[in-house]
C-alpha cells in the first residue's frame, strides 16, 4: 500500500503532461482557398486544419490582436459539437469534418473576427497546437495630398521607408504566437504536477497515520498499560 501514491503520481504524469518535442508540424491551420492572402469583409472566411493522425477530438481558438486567447468551438464529429458559451449551434460559425481535414468558416468576416487561428488536436490524450494562421484586414496607408511637389515626394519616401522597416501585424504574431502556446502548455504541465504530488503526499501521510495507530493499538492493553510477553519477563529476572 505505501507504493500506491508513487504509482498514482507517476501514472497521473504520463497522461497529464505532454511534450511539445517534435510535434510542432503535426497539424497545419490554413486558409481553405490557398490563393488568399488576406480575409474580406463581410464575406465567407473558411479555414481547415490539416490532420495527419487518427484524433480524438478537435478545437478552434482564436489569439486577437492584444494577446487574448478566445474559445471558438470543440468537436469531435458533426453531431458533437459545442461552440462558445456551452451552445449547440452558432449563428458566426459553421464547422464540419471532412477526411484528414478538421474546418471552421466564419459566416460573416468582420474587424472583431481578426486575429490568428489555431487548431487543437487531442491524439492519444495528448493536446497538440497547430501552426497560427493570421486572418487581418490589408493595412492600408493614404499620403496626405499637398500642392507643393517637394512636399508630396518627401512624404512618399518617408512612408516607404517606414513600410520596409516597420514588421507587418501578420508577421509579429506569428512570430509571438508558438512561444505564448508553449509558455501557457508548461504553466498547465506545471500546475498539474505540483496538484497530483501533493495529493501523492497527503495520501502517504494518511497511510502512515493509519499504520501509526494500529501499532500503538496493538501495543496497548485494553487498560490502557502496556502488556509484555514472558520471554521479556524471563530476561529482566535473569
Amino acid at each position: 500500500m505505501a507504493g500506491c501514491p508513487a504509482l498514482l503520481l507517476l501514472l497521473s504524469l504520463g497522461l497529464c503532461c505532454t511534450s511539445a518535442h517534435g510535434q510542432r508540424d503535426t497539424e497545419v491551420a490554413r486558409f481553405l482557398n490557398r490563393n488568399l492572402k488576406y480575409p474580406k469583409e463581410r464575406h465567407r472566411l473558411e479555414l481547415e486544419c490539416s490532420i495527419h493522425k487518427t484524433i480524438w477530438g478537435g478545437s478552434w481558438i482564436r489569439l486577437d490582436k492584444d494577446g487574448n486567447l478566445h474559445f471558438i468551438v470543440s468537436s469531435n464529429s458533426q453531431q458533437n459539437t459545442i461552440f462558445h458559451g456551452n451552445e449547440r449551434t452558432s449563428s458566426r460559425y459553421e464547422v464540419s469534418w471532412r477526411d484528414n481535414s478538421y474546418q471552421l468558416v466564419v459566416k460573416n468576416f468582420r474587424a472583431q473576427d481578426q486575429g490568428t487561428y489555431f487548431c487543437v488536436s487531442n491524439i492519444n490524450q495528448v493536446l497538440h497546437f497547430s501552426s497560427g494562421q493570421a486572418a487581418f484586414f490589408p493595412v492600408t496607408t493614404t499620403v496626405a495630398h499637398t500642392t507643393s511637389t517637394a512636399t508630396t515626394q518627401s512624404s512618399q519616401v518617408t512612408e516607404k521607408n517606414s513600410t520596409q522597416q516597420s514588421p507587418t501585424p501578420t508577421g509579429t504574431y506569428e512570430g509571438n504566437t508558438l512561444s505564448f502556446c508553449c509558455d501557457t502548455v508548461m504553466w498547465v504541465n506545471l500546475a498539474c504536477a505540483c496538484l497530483l504530488l501533493l495529493t501523492a503526499v497527503t495520501i502517504t501521510i494518511s497511510l502512515c497515520k493509519d499504520r501509526l495507530e494500529l501499532v500503538m493499538v496493538q501495543s496497548l492493553g485494553h487498560d490502557g498499560s502496556c502488556t509484555f510477553d514472558d520471554s521479556w519477563d524471563d530476561s529482566i529476572h535473569s
